[in-house]
């Protein structure tokens, strides 16, 4: 039977039981009392189907507008979320490798490429390639179109356990139902997952298929944890005659005579020729106490370790959320909402409200399906994944607030501290005032120390003292032209940055590479500067990009459509040479090192390089 038989089906349903509900530690020193400590959106449980659709009809009734819902769709389809290495010794039977460059070492993050040292496996266009990097040549590929055909690709990345890869593809339109019998307009975004083992030649093991729009991932051993995002299954209509308020009326309609279905997401998952359906179950979803009803968000589960996906153990919350940071034992999800005010309501503008930041926490420490522990909330919002960072029982969280593009920019950033205190994130001190007029570009968590670039005519890049999690404050800045889009930690308490350089009035000027000393937290200074004129970096929108081999001093970065390698020692940045690939489209993506040779990925093929001199040894191209 599948679980799709069961979602009609009323549970008496208990949040704790639920998602696994959690003990109450008690207060800390420093902790705010209860009454004064900050709304913390809790997740609580439909006993029924009934109530949830009760529930789910009256949030959407309220969010809707004249238009469809305030994203200004006519349905309540589409609507991507934002988007987002070092070496370690392998096994005794695979040489020194790279390894994503991800936030935290625990929490392994979706790529275009990842090794073990044995095996390069690269997924692009639909097509997955293994490569041996020892006899530099590709020993299998599978075409992955044909496990899903006729589904559109978008962006696809994956990620490795042993001998089993697990490609995603993170949007797409579905041109059939995912469950027989259901009407699904065209231009439903799904994401889609797909098992393949790599023990002989690359065959795919399985498939799964969900409504929604992939969030992003993360791995910790052989599970890997899924999130995707939907939105109500509902088409509105559209009509240029009539009033605001007839079209309203319809829109309700619309609503009100929609079943529980619209807004559980539907899944199908196939295990070699077995096909199965099925839809969340209403004892599997769970609502903070304000939402919207316009978007859900579904945590799946898969052990890397079988050769089947299985159903995913989905996990639902009626929230919405764009960011995900995992540690290992914990996984976040934040979403940015109105301070005030409803999505859809004629008085709501994102633009004039204020906006704050819901943080949702679950236990990954365990196989298996994650379990819902706390949440909270903080005022601005997120620049991207590395705003957030779990340390010694405490999440740090830097945002930005106000607008700092009106003509009277009213923005500022800061950095939050929060402890979890029974089922609430709880803030236990904040230092804010940073960068007034501007906006947070990039973050860095060192431990006790932060670092925050805003940026807006010039870049002060910010020193913090977290040391103390109930007084946090700003030890240092600096003053410098331009802005760093990502910062790295690098040996001896220095920071690289990468971003743009700028002058005086904010004007771009092209690619800068900044070598920071932030030993001494009251004087950040920059020891050098590396400039490319009138080009860009695909690192300062993607972190996954960057290399680097603290041994050697190696740093390997997209500029342009080549790659740079550049040596950062001491106290200087000096260039290697530049990597390009033939081709149309020719760009490098990814670089990595297996042993003493670095290998450079783009949509044409892989070029081995001798990381010393950037000399190509060999060129594998795509066929």
């Amino acid at each position: 039977m599948t679980r799709g038989a069961h979602v009609l089906a009323a549970g008496t349903l208990a949040a704790l039981t639920l998602l696994g509900g959690s003990a109450v530690p008690p207060p800390l020193p420093g902790d705010p009392p209860p009454s004064h400590r900050p709304f913390a959106p809790r997740l609580v449980s439909f006993d029924s189907c009934a109530e949830a659709l009760s529930g789910l009809r009256a949030a959407a009734r309220a969010s809707v507008g004249p238009w469809g819902f305030a994203d200004g769709w006519r349905t309540a389809f589409g609507g991507l979320p934002k988007a987002e290495s070092g070496v370690r010794a392998s096994a005794a039977s695979a040489p020194e490798h790279s390894s994503t460059n991800n936030h935290e070492a625990g929490a392994d993050e979706p790529d275009l490429v990842k090794t073990d040292g044995r095996r390069i496996v690269t997924v692009s266009r639909g097509l997955l390639r293994v490569v041996d990097p020892a006899a530099r040549r590709e020993t299998g590929r599978v075409d992955l179109t044909r496990a899903l055909p006729d589904q559109g690709w978008g962006e696809q990345t994956l990620l490795l356990h042993g001998d089993r890869a697990l490609v995603l593809t993170r949007s797409g339109a579905v041109r059939e139902p995912v469950m027989p019998g259901t009407r699904m307009p065209g231009g439903l975004a799904a994401s889609r997952l797909i098992l393949v083992d790599l023990a002989g030649a690359p065959r795919v093991l399985g498939t799964y298929r969900m409504e929604g729009s992939l969030v992003d991932a993360r791995q910790t051993g052989s599970t890997a944890r899924v999130v995707v995002r939907t939105r109500p299954r509902l088409e509105f209509p559209y009509a240029e005659r009539g009033t605001d308020a007839t079209r309203m009326a319809a829109n309700h309609a619309v609503i009100d005579r929609a079943g529980v279905e619209a807004w559980l997401p539907a899944y199908e998952w196939t295990a070699g020729t077995q096909r199965h359906t099925g839809r969340v179950g209403c004892d599997r979803l769970s609502r903070p106490p304000a939402w919207s009803g316009t978007s859900m968000l579904t945590v799946l589960s898969f052990d890397l370790a079988t050769d089947r996906l299985g159903d995913g153990d989905p996990v639902s919350v009626a929230a919405d959320a764009t960011t995900v940071y995992g540690t290992g034992p914990n996984l976040y999800l934040a979403g940015e909402r109105p301070a005030t005010g409803r999505p859809g309501s004629p008085r709501w503008d994102r633009r004039a409200r204020a906006q704050v930041t819901e943080i949702y926490q679950f236990d990954t420490g365990a196989p298996g399906r994650p379990r819902y522990v706390a949440a909270g909330t903080v005022p601005g919002t997120l620049v991207n994944q590395y705003a957030l960072s779990e340390w010694q029982g405490h999440l740090r969280v830097a945002t930005t607030t106000g607008d700092p593009w009106a003509a009277r920019p009213t923005s500022e950033s800061g950095v939050h501290v929060l402890r979890r205190d029974g089922d609430t994130l709880a803030r236990t001190g904040s230092v804010t005032g940073l960068g007034p007029g501007e906006r947070i570009w990039s973050v860095r968590f060192l431990g006790g120390s932060a670092y925050v670039v805003t940026f807006r005519r010039t870049d002060p890049l910010y020193a913090v003292d977290l040391t103390d999690p109930a007084a946090p404050r700003v030890t240092g800045e600096l003053k410098i032209t331009g802005y760093s889009a990502y910062l790295h930690p690098l040996p001896e308490g220095r920071l690289l940055g990468v971003g743009q350089e700028a002058d005086q009035r904010g004007r771009t000027q092209g690619v800068q590479v900044s070598l920071f000393d932030v030993r001494d937290p009251a004087r950040p200074t920059r020891l050098d500067q590396w400039h490319v004129p009138r080009v860009y970096s695909a690192l300062e929108y993607d972190s996954h990009a960057f290399l680097h081999h603290p041994e050697t001093g190696l740093v390997a970065l997209p500029v342009g459509d080549d790659v740079r390698l550049l040596r950062v020692s001491g106290t200087e940045i000096s260039e290697i040479g530049t990597v390009s690939h033939p081709g149309d489209p020719g760009a490098v993506t990814r670089s990595l090192l297996v042993g003493d040779v670095l290998w450079t990925v783009s949509d044409t093929g892989l070029r081995a390089v001798d990381p010393t001199t950037a000399r190509s040894l060999d060129w594998l191209p795509v066929t």
